[in-house]
């Protein structure tokens, strides 16, 4: 059978679904008791007790629902969802910012999770016109993410799991506290997300935390939100560490490595700490952060671990 005759069914088949659900109108499936919640969004939802069939709507979210050892349950994933190396395996429902939502509807799902940065706000509205539940989650700080893989480890029925995790993570948070104390230098670092346009993380923003914690100033401090810059502005700003992150196109974050280089005015560029790092780590909002920050840590103050073994 050819494959456009294959989606056609498909969609079919799904708009039967979707037209199916919208005169049942919005409720559980049946033969799930269910609870009241509170999500991070601070909305009431009916939520299952013990969910069967779940949707992660965001790579961070897939990565602390499998930390918490609930993979069992994920039917489906957003598209960039890579780690662990399992859930790329999954059925996907779209990227995060462009859902697809009959693909979801396919699933049949009991619950959707979602983040508020990034999902479309009028997606999740349909979901749950459609009586499907979606959890909400709001990382926007260190504390908030651990609080996430919290709320994620009770609504999921893995709250020791969870807990262990995020005590574990606070531990290390905690411990790279206490060795970036020990240094008084704290160098300026221009945190590079953007190619074209050159786009940096302002104060509100959980880059910024990271950035201040692992022992700098985030010379893009004094904006808000995802500030544009010009390699003019950049070079003005003399920064002493450049960060670039890179996810696939590695050969044009390598060119733009290059660029920084050649710019001699620029402290970073005599020292040479202009460095490419795997964005996973530095840009979602899950328990990767952590590893990130100790990343930025030895980046940073590599003088803190000259006598470590």
């Amino acid at each position: 059978m050819r494959s456009s005759h294959i989606d056609i069914i498909r969609r079919t088949w799904v708009a039967g679904i979707l037209a199916a659900l919208c005169l049942i109108g919005p409720g559980l499936p049946s033969g799930l008791r269910a609870k009241t919640v509170t999500d991070q969004l601070g909305r009431s939802i009916r939520v299952p007790e013990t969910p069967r069939r779940v949707v992660s709507l965001a790579p961070n979210i897939t990565e602390i629902v499998y930390l918490i050892g609930r993979q069992d349950l994920l039917v489906g994933v957003s598209r960039f969802s890579d780690y662990p190396e399992a859930a790329q395996e999954l059925p996907k429902v779209g990227s995060y910012v462009q859902l697809d939502l009959e693909r979801i509807v396919a699933l049949q799902p009991d619950l959707c999770i979602a983040i508020k940065d990034g999902n479309p706000k009028e997606t999740v509205d349909r979901l749950e016109g459609l009586g499907i539940p979606v959890y909400a989650v709001n990382p926007q700080r260190l504390a908030s993410v651990l609080e996430t893989i919290r709320e994620l480890g009770r609504l999921l029925n893995a709250e020791d799991h969870a807990g262990e995790l995020a005590s574990h993570l606070e531990t290390r948070i905690h411990r790279i506290d206490r060795l970036v104390s020990q240094s008084q230098e704290r160098p300026g670092i221009f945190f590079q997300i953007g190619v074209a346009p050159i786009v940096s993380a302002g104060s509100n923003t959980f880059l910024h935390e990271i950035i201040e914690r692992a022992g700098a100033r985030n010379l893009a401090g004094d904006a808000g939100g995802y500030p544009q810059f010009s390699r003019e502005q950049v070079i003005g700003l003399s920064p002493e560490v450049i960060i670039i992150t890179s996810m696939a196109r590695k050969e044009v974050f390598q060119t733009v490595r290059d660029d920084w280089l050649s710019w001699k005015s620029i402290p970073a560029a005599r020292s040479r700490r202009v460095y490419i790092q795997d964005s996973n780590f530095l840009d979602r909002p899950g328990p990767r952060l952590v590893d990130g920050l100790e990343l930025l840590v030895k980046l940073i103050h590599p003088e803190l671990f000259r006598d470590v073994p």
